[in-house]
Parts: C-alpha cells; structure tokens; sequence
C-alpha cells in the first residue's frame, strides 16, 4: 500500500520543490530557495508530474498558473511535510533537545528589531533552524491564511482571522524631515503645513501605508503625495535627498545610525501602535515555537528594551 502511494505522490523533496514553486512563482526562485539548479528543480517537478498523471501547473505568458491537481497536491504536501516537521521536533523534544525549525514571517519594519530578538534565542538553542521571511503586511497576511508559519508580526491585527495575540512592544509612526528642512528647527508643526509638504508614502499592503492613511483620514486631511516608495530604507534616502518628508516607525531610525534626518514634533503625531505576535487557534504550537514564544513573553521584551536606542 505505501509504495502505491508512493508512487503516485512523488518524494518529500519533490513535494518541498513544489511547495517552494507555489510560493515563489518561478523555477528560478524555487531553486535559489532550495539551494538547487534550475534542471534540477525542472526535472523533480517533471517527475513529480508524471508520478501523478496530471498536469500541475501551466505557463501562462510570464506566470505559472497552478491546475485543479496541482493546488490539491499542494495543500496536501502542505500537511504532509508539517506533519513530518512536528514529528522530528517531537522527537527531539523527547530526547531533551530543543531542536527544529522555526518559521516567523513579519511585516518589512519589524527587520530591525527581530533579528536582536532571534540572536540570543539561536545561541541558546544553535541546533535551531529559523525561516525568516521579510514581507508587506499584505504579504504577510495571504501567509497567515495559509498557515505557512509559526509566527506572524504585525502592528495591525488583521480582522476576520481566529488569531491568537500577544503584544510584544510599541511601534510609533513619526513624521520625518531632512535635518536643513525648516520643520527640523521648529518646536511644532501644525498637521496642515506638514500636509503641504512633498509626501513619500510606502506602498499598498504595507502596514506603514495602512496605518498612515486611516490617520490622515481620521483627521480629514490629504498629504501632498508625491513619490510612492516600496522600502523604508528608499525612503529614508529620499528624504536625505530633500525629495519630500514622511511618516515612518521609529524602529527605522532606533537600530543603526542615521545622520541628516530628522525626527519632526508634528501636530497629533506620532500614529501609536503595538507590536503582535500573533498564530491561528486551529494550528497547534511546535514544541519549538512554544518555547519560543515562552521567551518572547519573558526576556525577549527586555532584550528589546535595552537594544533599541532612540
């Protein structure tokens, strides 16, 4: 019965190379995720394919359209390998090691404060392996609905998802200026002036953009947008460049040293937030990820609190 099976599966690789072309969108993502060569992913997928019967995805001009087949294949090496993973963490556990992958995905701000969280947690735990993807809030989102990880990091709560949530730290949204802009040398700037000002604002599904835009419509304003810019580091550097002023997470400015940039005592500002960790009730914990989130609740908040310099 298990060789049938087998047969008509594929591979735990083929299903992972799979899983890796779903999420990526393109053979060469694939294997730049997987440490493999373009044929080689090309090849496992053909094999997969035909151990199937069925088409699994079609090329439709520049993307990859997944067929009936392949998105149940998918959904299924899905569970199969998260079944595999809770099996070998597990394992582990039992044999008194902490061992395992941990898979966090956050929104594109909190890249300046988590690795200060995951670098005292993987010393601890060095046999750990942590996945750690950097999206938009959207991004991160479709993830979530997904159950892709462990973990997800936002600063706006998504609505309409049974989520469990712990809030793990502030996030203030602060107006910023070139250190020679006029706002720099004033003790406070009305809301309006701001507003006159050349905007740079990030881009749709970013959780910066969410938060940025219900404030100015909660205030009934409309800021003078002039560049919308998919990074805070590019914005940062358009803002050096006096292209216009912004609203960013202090977080930007708190790890590393930026020079010529100024934070602006704007009216009504900063936008107040916190910081979540949040999961789905329907996904049990790993035993990895249930120490880990031991830690962010005790001395992961600490560990912050002394890193971030502001």
């Amino acid at each position: 019965m298990a060789s049938r099976l087998h047969a008509h599966i594929g591979t735990f690789r083929q299903l992972e190379i799979l899983l890796a072309l779903h999420e990526g969108g393109t053979v060469k993502a694939a294997s730049e995720k997987l440490y493999l060569t373009q044929p080689t992913v090309s090849m496992q997928l053909k094999k997969l394919a035909e151990a199937i019967g069925l088409p699994l995805y079609q090329q439709v001009g520049k993307q990859l359209k997944f067929t009936d087949a392949g998105l149940a294949t998918v959904s299924t090496a899905k569970k199969i390998l998260q079944s595999c993973e809770e099996l070998d963490m597990h394992l582990a556990n039992l044999r008194g090691l902490k061992a395992g992958t941990l898979r966090l995905s956050s929104a594109s701000t909190a890249k300046y404060f988590i690795p200060h969280l995951l670098g005292p947690f993987c010393e601890r735990y060095p046999d750990i392996d942590i996945q750690f993807t950097v999206a938009n809030r959207q991004q991160v989102i479709e993830r979530l609905e997904q159950g892709l990880d462990d973990f997800y990091v936002f600063s706006h709560l998504p609505e309409g998802l049974d989520l469990e949530v712990i809030e793990f730290m502030s996030n203030d949204l602060v107006a910023i200026a070139p250190a020679s802009h006029p706002f720099s040398q004033q003790e406070c700037v009305s809301l309006e002036a701001f507003c006159q000002e050349d905007f740079l604002i990030r881009e749709s599904g970013s959780g910066t953009r969410f938060a940025t835009e219900a404030f100015f419509k909660n205030k009934e304003v409309t800021p003078n947008i002039k560049m919308t810019i998919a990074s805070n580091e590019a914005i940062i550097h358009s803002v050096l460049s006096r292209l216009g002023v912004s609203i960013l997470s202090s977080h930007t400015l708190a790890f590393g040293e930026i020079h010529d940039v100024n934070v602006v005592n704007v009216e009504s500002l900063p936008i107040r937030s916190k910081w979540s960790f949040s999961w789905t009730k329907r996904k049990a914990l790993s035993p990895i990820a249930s120490v880990f989130l031991t830690y962010v609740e005790t001395e992961g908040r600490s560990i912050m609190q002394n890193a971030i310099r502001i």
